[in-house]
């Protein structure tokens, strides 16, 4: 029985390789790409990443968070914190579970949340963008061994810190990534009407009134200079 199982396995694996080569391909033709993936559209993601400051966080968890912080945003290469400050604020509470007759607890529940808001670095710095993150973990409790206790604690705050920090380093990415390929996409293209009342200049160009936000003809309600020829403008 356990050489089929083992046959079985090695088989299954042989069989799934081939779809795990292919799957990037398949996903890249459907149009997903890295969120951290240098593009035409959103150049540099990773390079302003590195160029935002975490400001100090007060604790000894808050400090956890800002180290784990740290790592995210500067990934492999050097950081080169002058163009923005990032402010979080972490924390972390912790739910008794799983309780006993004698008011002990067997199992600890723990909730981290963190809040963050991004500025840019000049004399009055302006609020960028803001948002916030939510983890949760838990912890088995053994009161017999102490020392156990504490690495068990510490353990837990770390994993928290560092999923606190991932989904912060996430959320700003997401923001830069969207600032960068919005930028030329966020205006809306221009609609012309054929104005009837010229005349062609071409047997190919026809005399054309830009539409304004609500859609209505500018020219009928004297949003464009009559004595301009550029309808673009």
């Amino acid at each position: 029985m356990m050489t089929d199982r083992s046959s079985l396995s090695r088989w299954l694996r042989r069989q799934a390789a081939p779809a795990l080569l292919v799957l990037p391909l398949l996903l890249g033709g459907c149009g997903f790409h890295a969120l951290y993936e240098d593009t035409k559209l959103s150049p540099g993601i990773s390079e302003k990443m590195k160029r935002v400051y975490i400001a100090s966080i007060p604790e000894r968890f808050g400090q956890m968070t800002r180290l784990a912080l740290q790592q995210e945003f500067a990934g492999a290469g050097p950081e080169d914190p002058d163009g923005y400050t990032l402010q979080v604020n972490p924390g972390l509470e912790l739910e008794a579970i799983d309780v006993h007759e004698d008011n002990t607890t067997g199992r600890m529940r723990a909730v981290g949340r963190a809040h963050w808001s991004l500025y840019t670095v000049e004399q009055t710095p302006r609020l960028l963008a803001q948002g916030e993150t939510t983890t949760m973990d838990g912890m088995s409790n053994t009161f017999e061994q102490y020392f156990t206790q504490n690495l068990n604690m510490e353990a837990l705050e770390a994993r928290i810190a560092k999923t606190l920090a991932e989904g912060v380093t996430q959320q700003v990415a997401i923001w830069f990534k969207t600032q960068t390929a919005g930028g030329a996409n966020n205006k809306p293209a221009p609609v012309f009407y054929p104005n009837t009342d010229l005349m062609p200049r071409s047997d190919t160009e026809q005399p054309v009134d830009r539409a304004g936000p609500d859609g209505v003809p500018a020219m009928a309600t004297g949003r464009l200079d009559p004595n301009n020829d550029d309808p673009t403008n």
